[in-house]
């Protein structure tokens, strides 16, 4: 492809290939991919996005092709593979100039030419690095922040890669370029914390973006750069330089308000500081050892003490209590019963935890998590009376403990408990014992300290199993507050069905049960969604069906009532796992019951098309259903069989989320089904199919 008459046909097409009509947007779309595997194709581009009079829409365009280009041309031995000889031109190009004026564009041609890092760097691009290094000296501004948006991104790139020969590349690129990433991360903070109360807010957010973009070069280094990084001088001595950072971004956020145009970049960097403490500690648990003391020192006084005041934020707060977890449960800092069976590693890490962890410093941290952190906030208690389904939601959920701040403060409190329960127990049953009795309704901080108390025994139970004797407290402080109807009480009977709820697989004498189904109906017929969505404790060992039955109709119409009355996807799901649950257990006792969720099923199956996972818990709860209604179930199948020959369609797209249960369904209906009808026979055209992909093995008998 001849360059100068190739860039104006090119240009045209991708102009056209911008427009909002399809009629013109098609065509070119189509001429573009025909011209992919042309020679001169990616040369033509690089000339059109690097030509900065051009329309941004156009340039963009041209950097996505390019840059898809390289993930289908790059290589050697792909089918028209770019030639040695345009790639090495490309090469040359990218490095040439680092002027980029659109943002936008910038990232993406630092994305680009770290994805030909990742192919080519070292061995067919040795002059990158230099070059880089080189361009990040520059005085200008705008070409010494692109070449170092592109120095990380390449960082990035090469530090992902996982092959023995590629790992060793990026140890030797590492300690080659440490000292000069250490030295361009300090010049920038030092330029940044200089500016910061220049009052030039151009400026100041110019400096604190090349900071962080050094400081994310460095974590790349550091993490993923050496085998025994506590061997290098350098890198332990930026990793302990970083707390005497954080404090002084951390007093600069407090002169700093939140409408500054520098304040989200700002708690970034912080972020950031943090991020690479808890990866190193992830990677080289042993290297951190050096870091315990400072990092519990530095995390507990922010965290804990009044030395934060003023200055956190609670993304900083999750980030500086996932630091304390994980030093505490790290399983390399843990000896062995044995003690002389451990690492001298291992036995040096313990030994600084135990120094640190002393009584009054557990003591403080426990009293602080549930006075201070368990409370309920203002907004939540808003949220309840405006959105309790979301505020339901809120409250559980996967890993949101990494990254919100109620979920990290009850884990972080679990895991030290469990660590050190010897000491805590004594502190939580104190706590406990001074709030027996009823609480003043008019007293809301009162409420919510019992709230938080209530939850911090909860979280602990399988810990306090031989401290608390549960039953009598259950009969004497727990059963009557459920009983209290006060709209201020309400956040404390939704404690104590959830308390319950946590204690009654490990330590609830099963004659009590009874006055607990009672008093669980009482809150089911309640008008507020949060107590109704709080877990129903009826997914237990312990469980008898004979002293569940004499409230089996109330609780399974009033379950029903509510799987209408939600929704949510999350909070339906939730209901219709606590149905479930009811109908494994009572089994064929639920026949009387279940005419009305056995209407209700197939809208609920038609209205959760777009949600797999709700259709995973309906199936669920049609398992149960089927096993529970025997024979009987063959009046299921005008609903039933058409969501089995669904579910177990592996040319269906949804047969990737509802396979496993659909093929578990399919069981059941098989093992109860009193006859084989045509239309069960009809489903067997799927079996061929299932035989050819590796699903779990059922016996079918």
């Amino acid at each position: 492809m001849d360059l100068n008459s190739a860039s104006t046909v090119v240009l045209q097409v991708l102009t056209q290939a911008t427009s909002q009509d399809t009629a013109v947007l098609k065509p070119a779309e189509e001429q573009l991919k025909q011209w992919e595997t042309q020679p001169g194709f990616y040369s033509v581009l690089l000339n059109i996005f690097t030509n900065h009079t051009l329309d941004i829409n156009v340039r963009w365009l041209a950097v996505l092709y390019f840059k898809n280009g390289i993930d289908r041309y790059w290589r050697r031995v792909a089918p028209h593979a770019l030639s040695e000889e345009e790639k090495s031109t490309l090469r040359a190009g990218l490095i040439t100039n680092f002027n980029e004026p659109v943002n936008q564009i910038a990232t993406q041609i630092a994305v680009l030419i770290a994805k030909v890092a990742r192919l080519d760097c070292p061995r067919q691009w040795p002059e990158l690095i230099p070059t880089l290094i080189e361009s990040v000296k520059v005085q200008d501004d705008l070409r010494q922040h692109r070449a170092l948006l592109t120095f990380y991104h390449v960082t990035k790139t090469l530090a992902s890669k996982r092959l023995a020969a590629d790992r060793k590349l990026f140890y030797d690129l590492a300690s080659g370029i440490y000292n000069f990433a250490c030295s361009l991360w300090n010049h920038h903070t030092d330029t940044f914390l200089q500016q910061v109360s220049s009052g030039n807010e151009a400026a100041v957010l110019s400096s604190l973006e090349r900071t962080l973009l050094s400081l994310k070069v460095l974590r790349k280094l550091t993490v993923n750069g050496f085998v025994e990084p506590h061997k290098n001088m350098e890198v332990m001595g930026f990793l302990h330089g970083i707390f005497d950072r954080l404090k002084q971004f951390l007093e600069c956020s407090r002169n700093i308000g939140t409408d500054n145009v520098c304040r989200d970049r700002l708690e970034k960097t912080i972020i950031l500081f943090t991020k690479v403490l808890l990866d190193f500690l992830d990677q080289h648990p042993f290297s951190f050892t050096p870091l315990i003391q400072r990092s519990l020192e530095f995390s507990v006084s922010y965290v804990f003490t009044e030395v934060g005041e003023g200055v956190t934020f609670e993304r900083f707060i999750v980030q500086c209590m996932n630091l304390i977890k994980m030093i505490v449960k790290n399983y390399a800092y843990k000896p062995s019963k044995n003690f002389e069976d451990s690492s001298p590693e291992t036995l040096e890490a313990h030994k600084i935890k135990m120094a640190f962890f002393t009584y009054p410093t557990l003591t403080e941290i426990c009293r602080r998590l549930v006075s201070h952190y368990f409370l309920l906030t203002e907004e939540e208690l808003t949220m309840w009376e405006e959105d309790p389904e979301g505020f339901t939601v809120e409250e559980t959920g996967g890993d949101s403990w990494k990254y919100s701040l109620r979920p990290c403060t009850e884990v972080l409190f679990i895991d030290i408990f469990h660590e050190y329960n010897q000491t805590l127990t004594p502190v939580l049953l104190e706590m406990m014992q001074t709030l027996q009795g009823p609480t003043n309704v008019e007293d809301m901080n009162a409420l919510l300290i019992k709230d938080a108390v209530y939850n911090a025994v909860g979280l602990a139970a399988y810990e306090l199993f031989d401290s608390v004797d549960f039953d009598q407290w259950f009969k004497n402080q727990l059963l009557p507050e459920l009983q209290v109807i006060h709209n201020r009480y309400k956040p404390l009977r939704r404690r104590v069905i959830w308390l319950i709820g946590q204690w009654i697989s490990v330590k609830f004498k099963s004659d009590l049960r009874p006055m607990l189904y009672e008093a669980i109906c009482n809150l089911l017929q309640d008008q507020d969604l949060v107590y109704s969505l709080t877990t129903l404790p009826v997914d237990d060992f312990e469980f008898r069906t004979d002293q569940f039955l004499p409230y089996l109709e109330t609780m399974f119409t009033l379950l029903f009532q509510l799987l209408q009355q939600v929704t949510e996807c999350d909070t339906k799901m939730h209901v219709l796992h606590v149905l479930s649950c009811v109908i494994e257990r009572v089994n064929i006792q639920i026949r009387p019951y279940v005419g009305c969720l056995v209407q209700y099923l197939p809208l609920l199956w038609k209205q959760s098309e777009e949600h797999n996972m709700l259709r995973c818990a309906i199936l669920t709860t049609l398992i149960h259903l089927v096993q529970g209604l025997g024979a009987d179930s063959k009046n299921l199948y005008p609903f039933l069989l058409p969501v089995i020959q669904l579910s177990t369609d592996v040319s269906q797209p949804p047969h990737v989320y509802l396979l496993e249960d659909g093929l578990e369904l399919w069981l059941v209906t098989l093992e109860n089904s009193p006859c084989v009808t045509p239309e069960l026979l009809r489903i067997f055209q799927n079996m061929s199919p299932l035989l050819g992909i590796n699903v779990k093995k059922i016996n079918v008998t």
